[in-house]
């Protein structure tokens, strides 16, 4: 992706010439249109009104006849030459005929506006969506120094924002100021034709709005830039505070932070104050000199209608003309300040992606990286801590690869640097670190990712799953030969080819199997899987997976073993005499363990818009809860849950494990709920919102957790024999939207323990989750199905920022993506604090995987140091390599 040029003209052109010049061609073709519809009116007044083509008496006058007139200096005699007579009308036909081609040519200059505004849209959106992309790509390129100055927000910010405008200008760029401008200029022209006077009246008024009101909106383009750049620092530093929101938490500094947002807030409130008083003024102006020049027609056309010199014909036609006249010269005015701010928009924005920011463009991949052999070599290397203080001068050292190096600084942050360093994160301060010669900080970015792997000690892990996550150092670009193929893709590789997008989707194969020396996608899996569990992460890969979906095919191995292991668990359960530790789902019994919900629909939603609360809003599932009586019932059964609980929980801190464990109601909803009961009082009527909330509520009920005493016998039996009309209503126009619970299947959209388990665990039980657990896995053994329930694991979330893992498992999956990538050197650092048998066993797990790999490990001490083949203390003055 090439560099962005420094103007926005230069952009502009360089990207959209060839769509820009076939707009203009339309609007010059639009243009005898446009003036034809001009000199019409005169023609109707004059001729067929006023009677100007019957005043000899004739009875009729040619319609639409064509008369050629050459000019005396061709030769020509001062008398047109008929080609064609036209038709000849009458009075009434003659008006009648001028005002449907009046008609006429108002529906083709409506066809070409209408086609020339659609079509710069188009371009205007294509160009933003280059820009954007583009942005995106060179952001991909910042340097190691950019990336700890750019603040992300900010960043963030400019492609989806600030972009925004300039996107819009683009298409409006050259075909707006050629369509306007020979607007204005037929305009005007026609005007000088009529009367030569009117013409120097509207020239000169047209002069002073094109050079005046431009001058007055210099001020306004200075105060906007002012109020973009102060808008970027705004949300820069809101990104910081939300980054930092435990730090203002703990130390209770939430009101000066306000104060700071507040003085920012009136700064940029005060420069949008006198913008506003400015543009005011200038739209003062303009109008005010739109509105004079309709009286100076008036008054001096009218003299020269009272004198003879212009007909009334010629009047009607001037004031018709200069009524288009104004709005292509406001809109000119209008784009010129338009001009003036997108180009101080664009030049902030490519100021902020400026080449010195970036590394050099890396290739496309296309060419294999070359390898970098060996040695790895130090020489008059200096490192620059990014927190400051003094340089880090690392001593000279060379060492033969393929090998397992140990690199250790005592007391500084060198050998940290160092790491980086060889994976390209930051850049030497000076000397040179090489590799088979190639020196590391001029190496092509391509080759430099390709060949070392880095797993750092806070990894970046982005939304989905563990699988998404390991095979995302794969996905460098799509095997040569192997692209989807773009059958019935037509229109989207199209428009990718002309707004400069990759052609590429993310539903592409982008995982080339034979250079990985593997089959397909499931040896794959088998390869993460084997280095998970070397790692230690066997047994957060089975709990990931016993909460996954089962997703499985019916009538499969792993079906039928799944069915075998629930009916095996019962009758173990059975013989170990806790047959009621787990309350089965049962069609003819309510589940005194699951919700309201799950016991109504005796089932688990296919439609996620009837999972929790959007339920009780759900319209079919109302009708049937109405007809049987039970909205009412339920709705005061969520009332009495929010008064009791609201009561109970108004004190507690939010952050309290009594939430998570006994509330239906979470923290930040409990103003809410406050507020709808003091709306109703005691007894008051519900409205059709408070009903869905309350409702919503009473669904999310379960008795042996709250214990509210809100369910008897019979209301239990009443949702029980309201399950077969409730699941009828629910019946979507391809079978039912909720999967029932079955004995003898599998419910895929419930975990698989659930589906081992069907039914819930009895939570009055002491110690019975840990009894459950233990005998599942006892189960799950004897049944060979715990290498599935593992490979389930991988589709477990990762969340934002891989949060819903704990920091040794981020570390060990980042360690994980690595080490899949097969790279010619491993960079590992943080790793050994997280494995069991620390650096000895990161050294063994390395060389199984990958014996022909050159492993480079950060670690803490020199007696770490010692499991490896080769250690290098970097700081110290008569250090070497040493075996």
């Amino acid at each position: 992706m090439r560099d962005l040029e420094p103007r926005l003209f230069g952009y502009i052109w360089r990207h959209s010439k060839r769509d820009q010049i076939a707009i203009c061609l339309v609007v010059v073709a639009s243009l005898p249109f446009y003036f034809a519809s001009l000199d019409l009116p005169r023609r109707i007044v004059n001729d067929a009104i006023t009677g100007k083509a019957f005043q000899h008496g004739n009875d009729t006058a040619p319609f639409l006849g064509i008369t050629l007139h050459w000019p005396t200096w061709l030769g020509g005699d001062g008398i047109g030459h008929p080609i064609f007579e036209g038709f000849a009308l009458g009075r009434s036909d003659l008006l009648l005929g001028l005002s449907l081609v009046f008609l006429g040519l108002v529906l083709i200059n409506g066809a070409f506006k209408f086609y020339i505004n659609l079509t710069k849209g188009i371009l205007g959106e294509r160009m933003l969506r280059r820009l954007r992309f583009q942005l995106f790509a060179l952001m991909l390129r910042f340097s190691p120094e950019t990336m700890r100055d750019v603040k992300s927000s900010e960043t963030a910010t400019i492609i989806r924002d600030e972009v925004e405008p300039i996107g819009a200008f683009i298409g409006d760029a050259i075909v707006v100021p050629v369509y306007l401008g020979t607007q204005a200029t037929t305009a005007l022209v026609f005007i000088l034709m009529q009367n030569l006077w009117l013409g120097i009246v509207a020239g000169a008024i047209v002069a002073v709005q094109i050079v005046v009101i431009p001058q007055l909106r210099r001020e306004i383009i200075r105060l906007s830039r002012r109020r973009q750049l102060a808008s970027r620092n705004f949300a820069g530093r809101v990104g910081e505070v939300l980054d930092g929101l435990e730090t203002v938490t703990v130390n209770d500094a939430g009101r000066w932070e306000r104060a700071e947002i507040g003085q920012r807030l009136y700064g940029l409130f005060d420069l949008r104050l006198r913008i506003y008083k400015r543009k005011f003024l200038v739209k003062y102006l303009n109008n005010l000199l739109a509105q004079v020049t309709p009286f100076l027609f008036y008054a001096i056309g009218g003299m020269f209608a009272l004198r003879g010199q212009l007909d009334i014909g010629q009047l009607v036609a001037v004031l018709a003309a200069y009524r288009d006249l104004p709005p292509p010269l406001k809109e000119l005015i209008d784009w010129d300040q338009q001009r003036l701010d997108v180009e101080v928009k664009y030049e902030t924005v490519a100021a902020h992606f400026a080449p010195r920011r970036l590394r050099a463009a890396a290739s496309d991949g296309a060419s294999p990286a070359p390898i970098l052999g060996s040695p790895l070599r130090s020489e008059g290397l200096s490192l620059q801590d990014p927190h400051g203080g003094t340089p880090l001068e690392v001593v000279d050292f060379t060492v033969a690869l393929p090998a397992q190096v140990a690199l250790v600084s005592p007391g500084t942050r060198g050998a940290h640097l160092f790491g980086r360093l060889l994976a390209g994160l930051t850049s030497p301060r000076g000397g040179t670190v090489s590799v088979g010669g190639h020196d590391l900080a001029i190496l092509p970015r391509a080759a430099h990712v390709d060949r070392v792997a880095y797993a750092g000690p806070e990894p970046t892990l982005f939304p989905g799953t563990i699988r998404d996550t390991l095979l995302y150092g794969l996905r460098g670009h799509p095997p040569a030969g192997i692209r989807r193929d773009a059958d019935g893709d037509g229109r989207r590789i199209a428009e990718a080819r002309l707004s400069g997008n990759p052609i590429e989707t993310v539903n592409d194969r982008w995982i080339d199997h034979s250079a990985l020396g593997l089959a397909d996608d499931d040896a794959l899996d088998t390869r993460m899987l084997r280095l998970l569990e070397r790692l230690g992460m066997g047994e957060d890969l089975y709990r990931f997976g016993l909460t996954a979906l089962a997703a499985m095919q019916p009538d499969t191995p792993l079906d039928r073993k799944v069915i075998a292991a629930r009916m095996h668990l019962r009758s173990h359960f059975a013989m170990d005499g806790q047959a009621n530790l787990v309350i089965p789902f049962d069609r003819d019994r309510y589940n005194p363990q699951a919700s309201v919900a799950e016991n109504l629909l005796f089932g688990v939603p296919r439609d996620p818009a009837l999972v929790g609360r959007p339920l009780a809003g759900e319209k079919r599932f109302r009708a049937a809860l109405s007809t049987l009586g039970l909205l009412d019932d339920l709705a005061a059964m969520g009332v009495a849950i929010a008064r009791n609980l609201v009561e109970i929980f108004r004190d507690v801190p939010p952050g309290h494990p009594l939430f998570r464990r006994f509330s239906a109601i979470a923290p930040e909803d409990l103003p809410e709920f406050e507020q709808r009961l003091a709306g109703i009082g005691h007894g008051g009527t519900l409205t059709a919102a408070d009903s869905q909330a309350f409702l919503g509520l009473a669904l999310s009920y379960v008795e042996p957790r709250q214990r509210l005493g809100l369910l008897d016998a019979t209301q239990m039996a009443r949702l029980v024999a309201a399950r077969g009309p409730v699941r009828l209503a629910l019946q979507g126009a391809d079978g039912d939207d909720v999967e029932p619970y079955d004995p003898h299947r599998i419910n895929t959209r419930s975990s698989i323990l659930d589906n081992l388990l069907f039914g819930r665990i009895d939570t009055a039980r002491m110690h019975g989750e840990a009894y459950i657990q233990q005998e599942v896995r006892v189960v799950v053994k004897e049944l060979g199905l715990e290498a599935a329930i593992r490979r389930r694991g991988l589709d477990y979330a990762v969340g934002i920022r891989g949060r819903n893992l704990t920091p040794r498992q981020q570390v060990l999956t980042d360690l994980t993506r690595a080490i899949v990538r097969r790279p010619e050197i491993l960079v590992v650092d943080g790793a050994c604090a997280h494995l069991d048998g620390g650096a000895a066993s990161l050294r063994t797990i390395v060389t199984e995987a990958l014996p022909d790999t050159t492993l480079v490990a950060i670690v803490g001490s020199i007696a770490e140091a010692a499991a490896f083949g080769v250690s290098v203390n970097l700081i110290a003055p008569d250090a070497a390599a040493r075996p």
